[in-house]
């Protein structure tokens, strides 16, 4: 039976049916989805874990324990769980390991645009890479046979379009997978220098092996459509060029990106008078070839940044623009905001009102960077607002300490904010951190995290104390204050800023979009009495206009937070 699925949706079809046990992941967009599909089915256990760290981990002992496991995570994910799975590549596996990592060409919702097979070369893992959603379930089931045969742990590399658009798919029934016996086998699996030394030899031959594998694999495939000019290309690049140039050209289609074939290039290349490279980001397939000696054009026309689609291919080879469906008028930008009722929304109007350096981190108050609120200084990757702002008090001590705050959401402080924090209480760093707690992970979606009380599949679970954590690592000043409440915000952070010691404040407030949130009536704004000052503007809520010089509240997005109506100075806004 068919059913159209997204390529996240197959992904996690095809784990299911290669008779997957047990999967861990942090969720990242745009692989978010694999590991809350693959929960709906019983036969697999799921998890989100703190970090992609500790997710390759897990998914490790559970490949070490028989069973055929696996992680999800985005680009930037891949760059927390190096650590593991680097040294995965010498230990190997048992059952098979699969890890999914999905890469953002175009920064649709990342902070930087990195090819992941880049990790996949350093790491000497193999790496598979689908175009469409069909692949997803294919290469998720064919990389469980690769790791398998080859002892190793296999990456597969989708992105932004290929994880999120749709196309139909085969189901078929599970494969149930016996347990493979555990033996102990410290050679194999601790990597200790003596040992360490041994693997490296092993993976230098699995990589041999796995390059004769690459020169007759099935999804390495030549499309010989008698053309003078060849077109060599993997992953979502595949189908936007199949779509612009059509049949006119022969392509060599790679589902294996890592290693990379020789001979399959050299023979391809040999037919064809003209050789273009289409590869989204990186010259990976670009490098390779030109190191055969195959003249070749690529990243020279097409560039490294950003996505590439049919139209700029179209353009490039062909000289022409395709004929495409479009809006017959300009629509206009509509940046992304915090939503109204955003807890969020009452720190980082205190911040931006007392022109405190905020040090952020990645989530949905990332925002607090836009206007008209422009409530921060830099943003760089999980976790890092803490140990950046330690460093930066370190160095300009005073000066800075009393101005200057770090913002993290309870998620990400779990996910690697709490070192962070560790740090700033062992080495006494001066520094006053806000946690932006809104009880859900919320910028990919609302999934749990340990600090909620729920698991992957909304059961009961352990839920960290925020409060008594930072106590036991040391944080002696911890207080919780309410956003909506701005004076209450006001004064905790004034307050925090001016004693001479590390310090924490939890913003504790639910995301405005749960389901079990009530919300208050709608505001609304009396026209005689409001003056058109546009002060409720400087809060950057959605539902708030100007209409004829007087405020204008949106019943349909208003939430009754209440945070306009105690900045409002003449009391024009009112329930």
């Amino acid at each position: 039976m068919k059913k159209l699925m997204l390529g996240n949706e197959a992904f996690a079809r095809g784990l299911y049916e290669a008779g997957c046990k047990f999967a861990s992941s942090y969720p990242g967009t745009p692989s978010t989805e694999i590991t809350e599909e693959i929960a709906k089915y019983d036969e697999v256990y799921a998890e989100w874990a703190p970090n992609e760290k500790v997710a390759v981990e897990s998914a490790l002992g559970a490949c070490f324990a028989g069973a055929r496991a696996f992680a999800a995570m985005k680009h930037v994910g891949l760059n927390v769980a190096a650590d593991p799975l680097y040294t995965a590549s010498y230990t190997g596996v048992n059952g098979g390991l699969v890890v999914a990592v999905a890469d953002d060409p175009g920064m649709h919702s990342s902070q930087n645009e990195q090819d992941s097979r880049h990790h996949a070369i350093a790491s000497k893992i193999p790496m598979l890479e689908p175009s469409d959603s069909q692949e997803c379930k294919d290469f998720a089931m064919l990389g469980y046979e690769i790791s398998e045969q080859f002892d190793t742990p296999v990456l597969i590399r989708t992105s932004t379009r290929v994880a999120h658009s749709q196309s139909a798919v085969e189901q078929l029934p599970r494969q149930e997978k016996e347990l493979k016996a555990y033996e102990k086998n410290p050679a194999k699996y601790v990597m200790m220098p003596a040992f360490a030394k041994g693997r490296h030899v092993v993976v230098e031959e699995r990589t041999k092996k796995l390059i004769e594998y690459a020169e007759t694999a099935p999804i390495n495939k030549i499309e010989d459509n008698g053309a003078e000019i060849g077109v060599i290309t993997c992953g979502a690049a595949y189908q936007y060029a199949k779509e612009a140039l059509g049949n006119t050209v022969n392509f060599l289609k790679l589902g294996m990106t890592n290693p990379l074939p020789q001979k399959l290039f050299l023979d391809f290349a040999a037919k064809c008078k003209t050789v273009y490279i289409i590869e989204e980001l990186d010259g990976i397939l670009e490098s390779h070839a030109k190191n055969l000696g195959i003249a070749c054009k690529g990243k020279e026309i097409f560039g490294c940044i950003g996505e590439l689609n049919q139209v700029i291919i179209a353009e490039k080879l062909l000289g022409k623009k395709p004929e495409v469906t479009s809006y017959p008028e300009q629509l206009p930008i509509r940046p992304p905001v915090m939503c109204a009722g955003c807890p969020h929304r009452g720190v980082f109007y205190n911040l931006a009102k007392h022109k405190i350096r905020v040090s952020g981190d990645i989530g949905c108050y990332t925002l607090g960077a836009a206007q008209p609120l422009c409530a921060m200084d830099w943003t760089i990757c999980m976790g890092s607002s803490i140990s950046c702002l330690h460093g930066f008090n370190k160095v300009r001590g005073e000066e800075s300490s009393d101005k200057s705050v770090a913002v993290i959401g309870d998620s990400t402080f779990m996910h690697s904010g709490l070192n962070s924090l560790v740090n700033v209480a062992y080495n006494a760093s001066n520094s006053t951190i806000i946690i932006l707690d809104n009880s859900i992970t919320g910028m990919t979606g609302h999934q749990q995290n340990p600090t909620t009380g729920k698991n992957l599949k909304g059961d009961p679970a352990a839920a960290v104390d925020l409060e008594a954590l930072c106590h036991a690592i040391g944080i002696k000043r911890v207080r919780v204050a309410d956003p909506y409440k701005l004076s209450e915000m006001e004064q905790a952070i004034l307050e925090e800023l001016a004693v001479d010691e590390p310090s924490v404040i939890i913003s504790r407030r639910p995301c405005a979009l749960l389901k079990y949130v009530k919300h208050n009536a709608p505001l609304h704004v009396d026209t005689d009495t409001c003056k058109g000052c546009k002060m409720c503007l400087k809060l950057g809520c959605p539902a708030i206009s100007m209409k004829n010089g007087k405020a204008c509240i949106d019943h349909t997005q208003c939430v009754g937070c209440g945070i306009c109506e105690e900045l409002c100075k003449f009391s024009a806004i009112q329930k």
